[in-house]
């Protein structure tokens, strides 16, 4: 296993065939573009298993003002 990561074949985002369109990953959460099915979600979590990991308050703190200066800023717009 390469990072501890064990290799599964599959596809994301609905099988796009368009080369990185398919999602982000870190200790604690995933993101995937928005064509993908239950099926590879299924398969991302089996993998990387994102709800394991707690964030840290510090964490929960920045996501918090990441959100609220997102969408501060999608008002401007």
């Amino acid at each position: 296993m390469l990072l501890q990561v064990p290799l599964v074949a599959g596809t994301v985002n609905n099988g796009s065939y368009c080369i990185s369109s398919g999602m982000i990953v870190n200790d604690w959460t995933a993101f995937c573009g928005s064509d993908t099915t239950d099926a590879e979600l299924s398969v991302i979590e089996s993998v990387f298993k994102p709800n394991k990991a707690q964030p840290s308050m510090i964490v929960d703190k920045m996501r918090n003002l990441l959100i609220d200066s997102c969408t501060t800023n999608s008002d401007q717009f």
